[in-house]
């Protein structure tokens, strides 16, 4: 459930960004196939994973498990 409600984070931080799948995963050396495996919860990534998605996002890497209230 965990990288399944990252995912979505990430992805809506993404677009909320303006930037594709291919943009992110350029700027955070990853291919396209891993970023969209991310978002849908499929593939969590490391530590360093995050804070390279956080950095290409310009966000700190606590806003990335900020998910919205139910």
């Amino acid at each position: 459930m965990l990288k399944k409600s990252l995912g979505c984070r990430i992805s809506a931080i993404r677009r909320e960004k303006n930037f594709t799948q291919e943009e992110l995963a350029e700027a955070t050396d990853y291919s396209v196939e891993f970023i969209s495996f991310v978002e849908r919860g499929i593939n969590g990534p490391s530590i360093d994973g995050l804070e390279r998605i956080a950095k290409a996002l310009e966000i700190e890497v606590k806003e990335l498990f900020d998910f919205p209230s139910k």
